[in-house]
């Protein structure tokens, strides 16, 4: 199986720290975030598309053509244009299913494995006490994925998108779909939906028993003290 690995943005929120280096290679506990996102993947992925963009020549110059027995291929992303625009910039080195990850955030390994042993197509969805904006999933009684609502929400409990998928390449047979309305940003849950009810794939919701999050610089140190608890 192949995996995808997303990492072309820069991460504005990371502020000045993403000035130097990109978002991917900014550290927790010592190590760059991409060197957590390969520790994720399942034994069943032997070969790495990461998508580059921002600096990411320093990517390669990191991970070069072999990380873990695992060949990495890279794949740039021009324009930036979305976490599907992403993946649609690695389209020419998939062959059939594939899992796609973002390579800012930190997984457990069991929920990655989850979603490659998912029967069909998978997105990882998270559960929050307190979802203000951003994507929200809806899912039916099967735990499929029915809606992903972008936008500003009312502050309750709900299903977020998580950034990790399972899907194959008849996805590209579908349009690119705008993160919402008028947006110059294409979503991958809004496009991974619209193809799977397009090609009636059920799109299955798997649950993270474990994301850590980043968007901020606050959220590096408090991946470190979760880390810690962990080990």
């Amino acid at each position: 199986m192949q995996g995808v690995i997303l990492a072309a943005g820069r991460g504005t929120r990371m502020r000045e720290l993403t000035e130097p280096r990109p978002k991917g290679l900014l550290e927790v506990a010592g190590r760059p975030l991409l060197e957590y996102t390969f520790d994720a993947l399942p034994d069943s992925v032997d070969e790495v598309i990461i998508v580059v963009g921002y600096l990411g020549g320093m990517i390669h110059d990191c991970f070069g053509g072999e990380h873990s027995g695992r060949r990495i291929l890279y794949a740039e992303q021009e324009p930036r244009h979305g976490t599907a625009g992403a993946l649609w910039s690695a389209k020419d080195a998939l062959d059939d299913s594939f899992i796609v990850m973002n390579g800012d955030d930190i997984y457990a390994r069991d929920d990655v494995a989850r979603i490659a042993g998912a029967k069909d197509w998978a997105m990882l969805v998270a559960e929050t006490k307190s979802l203000k904006e951003g994507g929200k999933i809806k899912i039916d009684k099967r735990g499929c994925i029915t809606d992903v609502v972008e936008g500003k929400h009312d502050d309750g409990p709900g299903l977020m998108s998580a950034g990790v998928y399972k899907l194959d390449t008849r996805i590209f047979s579908h349009p690119l779909v705008p993160k919402a309305p008028g947006s110059p940003e294409f979503g991958l849950p809004q496009t991974a939906l619209a193809s799977a009810d397009h090609l009636k794939i059920p799109l299955e919701a798997i649950t993270a028993k474990s994301w850590i999050q980043i968007t901020s610089p606050e959220d590096l140190q408090k991946a470190e003290e979760i880390l810690a608890e962990n080990h």
